[in-house]
């Protein structure tokens, strides 16, 4: 079932027993996943790192932009070693109003200045053949870097209920 891009789960029918866990992205990450990390972290992931960082630190001078702050540090952790893990979109609990205001707010204050960043790396990446996936990868968070309130990072292999949003 496809929705928006992204893949979903059915829903259970009724009366069905629903599992706690289900696979995402396949089995557990193997040595592919270290070797693409490895170059990831010395082409792109130190970069993205110190950006989410840096926006997660001017974010928390604020009491009001704490949130904000914290959820620009998981995105660094998540920048800085992505393959072997993926975002999933959590429903939404409380009909998810504050969710989309922390996104509109993310948008403006550090959202498109972080997309940018994984645009232009994305393009110097696909520059060479090695970089291609890396380069793919950086335009996969392009998304999470626009919107990234409601979305959980989890290992490849068992995620909690939720709908696929991003998978390295």
């Amino acid at each position: 079932m496809q929705t928006d891009g992204m893949s979903s789960l059915p829903p259970p029918p009724p009366g069905a027993v629903v599992p706690t866990t289900v696979k995402v992205g396949g089995n557990k990450p193997g040595a592919g996943s270290l070797l693409l990390n490895l170059l990831w972290f010395f082409l792109s992931g130190i970069w993205l790192f110190i950006s989410y960082v840096g926006a997660g630190v001017l974010m928390c001078l604020t009491i009001i932009g704490i949130p904000f702050g914290i959820q620009s540090f998981k995105l660094a952790v998540f920048a800085l070693w992505p393959f072997g893990r993926s975002i999933i979109a959590t429903p939404p609990a409380g009909g998810g109003v504050i969710r989309i205001i922390g996104n509109i707010l993310w948008f403006v204050l550090a959202g498109v200045g972080l997309a940018i960043g994984h645009a232009l790396l994305g393009l110097l990446l696909c520059i060479t053949i090695i970089g291609i996936p890396l380069g793919v990868g950086n335009f996969k968070l392009i998304p999470l870097a626009l919107f990234p309130f409601g979305k959980t990072v989890v290992r490849n292999g068992t995620a909690v209920h939720g709908q696929v949003y991003v998978s390295f």
